[in-house]
């Protein structure tokens, strides 16, 4: 039976029955147990966003607080990945990434190719993304394609509470790392979400809206971006197809061939800079795979190749709108 959960909800029923299923299952991070089994419980944090609230009345010692160190932390759940657990980490925010990206991309991206196969790290990474909360230039990043450049992690970035509690027990339930991401302005969107345990396969993007005149492929916040932008087109009679890609590595071109086939025409959205972006890169195989299918030159929709602003206006017109979308949209329909 389905009921509407907001994707923070649904990722703590996922952790909640995931742990509860298999006992390998762990969680570390900082303050995602917050004080709870002590005096104040009532006030435990759960996490940054309160992600986690609730977990250790259940699973006791097997939530646990760590010490404000990423290095360690999620060079230990990397470490006991190898040894027959399963830790979820949760990296509070993307942008600490830097204190504890050896462990990631050195070692537990590398172990099943350096051991011929024969090791398995199976550990997961949540960590927060995205900008539109003004929290500025060191907690406001989108650094998907930095992850999706490196061979051996697996990089999941949900849209809806459906996907997200999907996604993230087939990333648990996976025997690779795999990166996480949860846009932090999209933690109170609610829809329906099955009370049974279920995961969604990678590499298989999402069609959610059927159109015949242009193919908007993005991922995360920026698919609702895309859904307003292919609403206001739609009065003008240009008719879009969205592709909302859900994981980024493996990532799956077949769909996004099929729909530029279709459609003759690519916008590709992403909040991330545009240099070695997501979108830079699916421009460029798109043009290499399907280049007889296009109408007009591909177009990207990204954040300028700035940091995040802290004022308000200006981060505001640093991220992606549906009216920039809907202006590239335009101008490959009005250059074919």
């Amino acid at each position: 039976m389905a009921r509407r959960l907001s994707i923070k909800a649904a990722i703590n029923e996922a952790l909640d029955q995931e742990m509860a299923r298999d006992p390998t299952v762990i969680v570390m991070g900082e303050d995602i147990v917050g004080g709870a089994g002590a005096p104040g419980e009532d006030d435990a944090w759960g996490g940054a966003q309160g992600v986690t609230k609730g977990l250790f009345a259940k699973h006791g010692d097997r939530m646990m607080d760590t010490p404000l160190s990423e290095s360690a932390y999620v060079g230990a759940a990397i470490g006991a990945a190898t040894c027959g657990l399963r830790p979820v980490a949760e990296l509070m925010f993307v942008d600490f990434v830097g204190v504890c990206f050896d462990q990631i991309f050195n070692q537990a991206a590398k172990f099943r190719y350096m051991f011929g196969g024969k090791a398995q790290t199976p550990v997961v990474i949540r960590t927060m993304v995205g900008a539109g909360t003004r929290a500025a230039a060191q907690h406001s990043q989108m650094l998907t394609p930095i992850f999706t450049h490196i061979p051996g992690l697996k990089v999941v970035c949900p849209s809806n509470a459906y996907d997200t509690k999907g996604l993230l027990i087939q990333s648990i339930r996976d025997n690779d790392p795999v990166i996480f991401f949860e846009h932090k302005a999209l933690y109170g969107l609610e829809v329906d979400v099955p009370e049974e345990s279920y995961t969604i396969p990678f590499g298989e993007a999402n069609i959610v809206r059927e159109g015949t005149d242009a193919t908007i492929v993005t991922y995360g916040m920026m698919v609702h971006v895309a859904i307003e932008a292919a609403e206001m087109l739609a009065k003008d009679g240009i008719d879009c197809e969205i592709v909302d890609l859900r994981t980024l590595s493996p990532l799956d071109m077949d769909t996004i061939v099929e729909s530029v086939e279709t459609t003759g025409r690519l916008i590709c959205v992403d909040e991330a800079n545009p240099r070695c972006s997501i979108a830079s890169d699916i421009c460029a195989s798109v043009c290499q795979e399907a280049f007889g299918a296009l109408k007009a030159a591909p177009q990207m929709v990204t954040a300028p190749h700035t940091p995040v602003p802290f004022s308000g206006i200006l981060e505001d017109l640093y991220i992606p709108s549906a009216e920039r979308i809907a202006e590239a949209v335009r101008k490959t329909v009005k250059s074919s």
